[in-house]
């Protein structure tokens, strides 16, 4: 099974190899600037007008549409404010350092732009044929527009394919990305295997996605806030202990932007390159910018006006990446948990021992860990009683299936990070006389000459969202465990349902309403399987969510390129005629209200 599951990894590895190359970056980075400046820098009405649409004062019942402006936000960032927020933050300053920091907030301020341009094409070319269950998205984009161009075929292959990446991204990022990072988080909190959390996972979304774009939309229209809310009041507290660090932190983040940051700790370095990589690459992630998801959401939105919708739409990157993904970051940032050193999370005895494996090095005091069996594949090094760190936050000693890491200096400079270190993963078990080993794989450091190990530490890998619960765990011990455990289980599960919807409406688009049905039992089967044990580490979980964002970004971009000018001379005229005096505001709704429509 594992040679599979690598050959998979290295085969989806490639396709991110091509989808995701530097150039494409800055396409996408480069046409959220184009929208910027061609809309007059539309992230100022979505800051300030979009507010007041989201707050009900232009929201009438008679319009067509499902759900209100706020129903649609909340939808759409139930989508959006996930896991990407607290684990694909995490993965990115594990691998990118504090200046993938910078880079988020550039995606997130692009993104508006991107958001805006989008959802006013859905907007403009969705299918109200239904005034109560309107049909949206680039797809609808893609067949309507080339359609009055009279290219009616090349405009349905168009969407086919944007529908194919959707699902794409549907089942990895919206779905299995979500579930894993739960279901490694419950365990490593709880102790419940995460098969077990994975089958609670598919239950509820089950649940919810079974009443349709009506009640994805009640739901998330509570629950986005709280959630949002109580991760916030959380990393506030976090941030208040922690407030002298703060101005030198934001220093650092931009600095490392533009400058190569040295290794340190459990961070092994990276140039300014693999920031921006990193930070370009969770930031999309998270808010979807470009994707062309969301505008499926904001279809269903109750209004007369594309327009009006699109700027409320504006809003998301900005709470998604400005607000809760740099909340996340300051937090890992400030408590030291990316570059987490000095005591270290176990110091050995001893420097472990290295032999030539052709033309890698295993490392290990002994061979084979298990004295009757025969087995010389593994290799182990004894671990000190106690997991100093993991005991001090969580009360928590060494755990069989632990994953540790050790930081070697090789012969090799890394093309992406820059530095000749390395990280050399284990697994930790226990023998049966008594004590802990970690077990490394043969041939587990590459080079032609011996490695050094860095200071005789190994660290436990906190992958993904374990990550940020460990650095809320070193301001308080135990908030972490808790916090990340409950926000881990509310943003998975808003996240999963809304993209469960996102992928139902590729399926109707492709083969009509008769395939709901069995989508949906795959979906939630999908959120089981991926809770085995198929991913271990970051890298792993960053192939899978790369592909889905990837995918979708190259079949979008182009269709915003091609019709972006239809869009932005509808953002202008919706912009005359609110400065004319055109539309008038009502008062503001109560959030009850607006919940329970």
């Amino acid at each position: 099974m594992q040679p599979f599951l690598d050959g998979m990894n290295e085969f989806i590895g490639a396709i991110n190899g091509v989808i995701w190359a530097d150039w494409v970056l800055y396409v996408v980075l480069g046409v959220g600037v184009l929208f910027t400046l061609w809309s007059g820098f539309c992230q100022y009405r979505a800051l300030v007008h979009g507010t007041a649409v989201t707050a009900g004062k232009f929201d009438d019942k008679d319009d067509p549409g499902a759900i209100n402006h706020f129903q649609a936000l909340s939808a759409a960032l139930s989508a959006t404010v996930g896991l990407g927020n607290i684990g694909g933050v995490a993965v990115a300053i594990a691998l990118g350092g504090p200046g993938a920091v910078f880079w988020m907030w550039m995606v997130g301020l692009a993104g508006m732009a991107l958001k805006t341009t989008s959802v006013t094409l859905s907007m403009l070319y969705r299918d109200v044929s239904d005034p109560d269950n309107p049909k949206g998205g680039p797809m609808y984009v893609a067949k309507r527009a080339f359609a009055d161009w009279g290219l009616a075929p090349l405009g349905m292959a168009v969407g086919v394919i944007f529908c194919i990446t959707l699902l794409i991204s549907a089942i990895t990022g919206g779905n299995m990305f979500q579930a894993w990072n739960v279901g490694i988080q419950t365990e490593e909190a709880l102790g419940i295997p995460a098969i077990g959390v994975g089958i609670i996972l598919a239950i509820v979304v089950g649940a919810v996605i079974i009443g349709g774009i009506k009640r994805i939309g009640h739901v998330a229209g509570i629950l986005v806030p709280f959630m949002c809310v109580l991760y916030l009041l959380a990393g506030g507290i976090v941030l208040l202990m922690n407030i002298g660090t703060i101005p030198s932190i934001f220093g650092l983040i931009i600095k490392s932007a533009f400058n190569p940051t040295d290794a340190a700790g459990a961070f092994i370095g990276g140039t300014a390159g693999y920031a921006f990589l990193w930070g370009m690459k969770r930031a999309l992630f998270s808010s979807e910018a470009g994707q062309g998801s969301s505008p499926i959401a904001h279809s269903a939105a109750k209004t007369k006006e594309p327009v009006r919708e699109a700027v409320v739409a504006g809003l998301e990157p900005f709470i998604d990446t400005i607000i809760v993904c740099t909340l996340t970051a300051l937090v890992i940032l400030s408590t030291g948990a990316w570059d987490r050193g000095a005591t270290g999370e176990a110091t050995l005895a001893s420097t472990p021992a290295v032999t030539q494996s052709d033309a890698a090095w295993n490392v290990g005091a002994f061979g084979d860990a298990d004295p009757d069996d025969d087995d010389t594949e593994t290799w182990y090094v004894p671990l000190p009683s106690k997991h100093k760190a993991a005991k001090a936050t969580t009360g928590k000693d060494w755990g069989t299936g632990d994953t540790v890491f050790m930081i070697a200096e090789t012969d090799q400079l890394d093309d992406d990070t820059g530095s000749r270190r390395v990280r050399v993963y284990g697994e930790v078990d226990e023998l049966e006389n008594g004590g802990f080993v970690a077990i490394f794989e043969a041939g587990a450091i590459p080079g032609d000459a011996p490695p050094t190990f860095i200071d005789n530490e190994m660290y436990k890998d906190y992958p993904g969202a374990t990550l940020t619960a460990h650095a809320f765990d070193r301001a308080i011990p135990g908030l972490g465990t808790w916090l990340i455990l409950i926000a881990s289980w509310l943003f998975a599960i808003s996240t999963m349902i809304s993209w469960s919807y996102y992928g139902e409406q590729g399926m109707v688009f492709m083969l009509g309403k008769g395939s709901v049905l069995p989508y949906k039992l795959f979906y939630c089967l999908m959120i089981i399987v991926s809770t085995l044990p198929i991913i271990t580490s970051d890298k792993e979980l960053d192939n899978l969510t790369a592909l889905g964002t990837g995918v979708m970004l190259w079949a979008n971009i182009p269709i915003m390129l091609i019709f972006g000018g239809i869009a932005m001379k509808a953002y202008h005229d919706y912009g005359r005629r609110l400065r004319s005096g055109e539309f008038h505001a009502n008062a503001a709704r109560s959030f009850k209200d607006m919940t329970e429509e």
